[in-house]
């Protein structure tokens, strides 16, 4: 038996899916929800009523603020679930990077208020090692990209010299932001017992250092500063000094972390 299409004005099919008509015709342009049948003499448009599933569900990934776009993966994907548990997932990593950064502007506006409490401050000796370097002036928005490609590129010539022997850091020579370019040194520790004369090495002295360790999603520009805050009000606190520049000991593997696992360390040298 032949299956009966039951169609509906768009009238009320904006009733029944509880889209208003505006809606509906916005969505028909976006390609999301094309009537069943448009009359191409006057223009009417019908609704077969199977679509009421779809249309309920476009209404439903809208009250999750999902952007049209992103509603139209959704709906084309022959497996919509994962499409929108990948949606949403990026979703979560957005609002905790938000949730970071006025975390951080809160301790800004109130002049360090609460610093103390966000994080906890650590001590210890770390011992003196041979480290491969590449070191740049470079721009705050240009940092990230520098710095991985700089990792990888250290960490590959590393394979020279028996490999990485401990976790690679990055060291502030000097501030990097709207106004000041550093410079930046890219630190690959690797096992020799002195610097070898034909690389860019050098001797880091053993020393002491103070340090708070960091989430993923912690480890953005701007509130990741509110980390050297604390670790820099903490030192003058203890009655210590900084005897070095300020770094990032990034010593879990980057890529293969959530934004909840701990990444990287901020660490001062002190005395």
């Amino acid at each position: 038996m032949e299956e009966v299409r039951v169609l509906v004005t768009i009238g009320e099919f904006a009733r029944r899916s509880r889209l208003s008509l505006k809606a509906l015709r916005l969505y028909e342009r976006q390609g999301l929800l094309r009537p069943a049948e448009v009359d191409p003499f006057n223009g009417y448009r019908r609704y077969d009523v199977d679509q009421l599933a779809d249309a309920r569900l476009v209404a439903l990934l809208r009250r999750l603020d999902m952007p049209l776009a992103e509603v139209a993966a959704v709906m084309a994907a022959p497996d919509r679930a994962a499409v929108l548990a990948a949606y949403w997932a990026r979703v979560e990593r957005r609002f905790a990077v938000q949730r970071d950064l006025a975390a951080h502007l809160h301790v800004v506006l109130t002049g360090g208020k609460g610093l103390s409490e966000m994080y906890e401050v650590h001590v210890r000796d770390v011992p003196e090692q041979v480290v491969l370097t590449e070191q740049r002036h470079v721009a705050q928005l240009e940092l990230e990209e520098w710095m991985a490609a700089a990792m990888t590129r250290v960490e590959k010539a590393a394979g020279g010299f028996g490999g990485v022997s401990e976790a690679p850091f990055v060291i502030y020579h000097g501030e990097v932001n709207e106004d000041s370019d550093g410079p930046v040194e890219v630190c690959v520790p690797i096992a020799a017992e002195s610097a070898p004369p034909n690389a860019p090495a050098r001797v880091e002295p053993a020393h002491r250092e103070a340090y708070v360790r960091l989430k993923k999603r912690e480890v953005e520009y701007p509130q990741i500063l509110s980390a050297y805050d604390a670790v820099g009000r903490w030192v003058k606190e203890q009655g210590l000094a900084e005897a070095g520049a300020p770094r990032e000991v990034y010593w879990a593997d980057w890529d293969g972390a959530g934004p909840d696992d701990e990444v990287c360390d901020i660490a001062y040298p002190v005395k």
